[in-house]
């Protein structure tokens, strides 16, 4: 059986599961709650799981800097001045090898409740992503559960350096952390002396407040006062980073997203992955990337699995919806990663994006259906949503220190109101609106398709816009159409990003009969898998593919191609039907 075609399901457990009804802005733990990891059951677990997903990245599970008091259980009060939002970011970690109290229901106990929640998840068929944030930690980093025999992080350094090979940070000799926030009086005041480098490669002892003050650069070998590299010998970060990547593996889990990782010299990741997997073959490893020059690199010598495809595929996806771009434009996004297409895992929402639904982005989740066709089925890639995504989320809301930005907050203590009626205290399938059941509805089929359909998940493609540019038929600019084949089964997907329904006539060149073995003829049950309608089409080089799309819409019409047996009218060359040879191993289509 082939490998499933990654289809990830991310979640903020604070978020997620939390039931306050009546959040307050900027509110406090004791106001807002948290969502507990003990609260994603084993029948959210399966309601996922029959959305379409194969995966959870399960995000902000790692103890990081947070307001709350936990004295009580030993765990150092952080100072408030140094945290953004009352509930801290997920990516300001504190203490590597713990999780984050505010997710446990018995804090004494929080590692086992994740590993009960990674035992659920595996159970329900599900495998388990969580952050590995390699490039920066916490202001206030200290781990009291490492394992015996681990130093913290800074605990050798000579800190009147401001870099040495040895040392796991950057500091600026005989300055001040002083950067442009308030960092209190008193016994209330954050003092950090000398100051430690800034984790978004800021060497100042004075970030700013749109900096990641709150947190703090590690040292890979890299000195950037001359850009020189000391690699060797291995430097001592390199060897506590992969101690936690083999730790968290240890606990079961099935993968890391690595943030920032571009941030981190490509030679560690050649180093570590290898190292990961001779343990634990079967983790995956994406990297947050944006830059289409590292793409290569850090997939065939970095030697990670999965590549976000943010400045490709995203950027030019939300141009066509919010500033009308052309949808032919999508031809160059597939050409500028052929061949590396199966690793570019796409996506329309995370916890860094703007919700497509709110009015910062398209302001309306119906107009969603072409982008996630395109986004789920062009590739055999993975695919990845954001909770709430498929609900139609707005962010409305201006939880706190994030403000009303059309994101959801990472930074707060908050609760999403479509995802409490759909979780309805852990029973699911609550009292959602109508629109909000059709949307996911449509969700579901959508992703669902992305692993039964073979054609999806591990089919040949052909772009089919380059024969219908001067198509009057057709509109480019708005239109987009493209082929998935597998074995027996071919699709035709088109989608449309106009305001009006569109009757598209589309070519189709003899280049795709020729690379997807295709017969042309008349196929007397082609199935359109959106709507469920049955039509006869005929497939042929003089005759357009004839279909009504609805505006902001798709259709993918399923058509067997051993019953393609009935002579096309007009045709210069009707071929007869035959079984084709599988074109699962076929590379994707190169014609540019």
């Amino acid at each position: 059986m082939a490998a499933l075609k990654p289809v990830i399901y991310q979640l903020l457990p604070r978020l997620f599961a939390n039931y306050c009804e009546a959040p307050v802005a900027d509110g406090t733990l004791e106001q807002n709650g948290s969502g507990k990891l003990n609260d994603i059951n084993e029948d959210i677990l399966a309601s996922i799981k029959a959305l379409g997903a194969t995966h959870v990245w399960y995000t902000g599970v790692i103890e990081h800097g947070h307001d709350a008091d936990y004295t009580a259980y030993g765990i150092p009060r952080h100072n408030r001045h140094i945290i953004k939002g009352k509930a801290g970011s997920p990516y300001a970690i504190t203490d590597y090898y713990d999780i984050d109290p505010d997710l446990a229901v018995n804090v004494p106990e929080r590692m086992k409740e994740f590993e009960a929640l990674v035992k659920r998840s595996h159970e329900a068929g599900l495998k388990v992503i969580i952050d590995f944030v390699p490039n920066h930690v916490g202001r206030e980093y200290n781990s009291d559960a490492k394992p015996a025999g681990i130093e913290d992080f800074g605990s050798r350094d000579n800190r009147e350096m401001f870099f040495s090979a040895s040392n796991n940070f950057y500091y600026m000799p005989h300055q001040q952390f002083a950067p442009h926030i308030d960092l209190g009086s008193g016994s209330d005041a954050y003092v950090e002396f000398p100051a430690k480098a800034t984790g978004n490669d800021c060497f100042t002892a004075f970030p700013g407040a749109n900096d990641w003050y709150e947190t703090v650069k590690l040292n890979y070998g890299v000195d950037y006062s001359n850009h020189t590299e000391h690699f060797y010998p291995v430097p001592d970060t390199w060897f506590k980073m992969l101690h936690i990547l083999r730790f968290w593996a240890s606990k079961g889990v099935d993968g890391f997203r690595c943030d920032m990782a571009f941030m981190v010299p490509l030679q560690f990741w050649h180093w570590a992955v290898p190292q990961v997997k001779s343990h634990y073959p079967h983790v995956v490893f994406i990297a947050e990337i944006y830059d289409v020059n590292l793409y290569r690199p850090f997939i065939e010598y970095g030697g990670f699995d999965f590549l976000y495809d943010k400045v490709n595929l995203y950027d030019t996806l939300r141009a066509i919806e919010t500033q009308n771009h052309s949808a032919a434009m999508l031809t160059n996004c597939w050409q500028t990663v052929d061949g590396i297409q199966p690793q570019m895992l796409n996506f329309i929402e995370n916890h860094d994006e703007q919700r497509f639904a709110s009015t910062f982005y398209a302001g309306d989740p119906w107009r969603v259906v072409p982008s996630l066709v395109v986004s789920t089925m062009m590739s055999t890639g993975p695919m990845m949503i954001y909770f709430g995504q498929e609900l139609g989320e707005p962010a409305s809301d201006a939880e706190g220190f994030s403000g009303h930005d059309g994101r959801t907050t990472i930074f707060d203590y908050w609760s999403l109101s479509c995802i409490r009626r759909w979780l309805n205290l852990g029973k699911c399938h609550g009292p959602l609106t109508d629109s909000e059941l059709r949307l996911r509805s449509i969700y579901s089929r959508i992703l669902n398709m992305a692993n039964s359909e073979p054609a999806i998940a591990e089919g040949a493609f052909f772009d089919l816009m380059y024969v219908n540019y001067e198509n009057p038929g057709f509109n480019p600019h708005r239109h987009y159409a493209f082929l998935r084949s597998c074995d027996d089964d071919l699709l035709l997907i088109a989608v449309n990003f106009s305001d009006s329904d569109a009757d598209m006539s589309i070519n189709i060149p003899q280049h795709a009969f020729d690379f997807l073995d295709i017969p042309e003829g008349i196929d007397q049950n082609a199935r359109e898998l959106l709507s469920g309608a049955f039509e006869a089409k005929q497939l042929s080089t003089t005759m357009p593919f004839v279909t009504r799309v609805p505006a902001h819409g798709a259709v993918i019409w399923k058509i067997s191609r051993e019953r393609l047996s009935a002579p096309v009218s007009g045709s210069a060359a009707t071929k007869k039907a035959a079984k084709p040879k599988s074109i699962k191993n076929k590379k994707n289509q190169s014609n540019k």
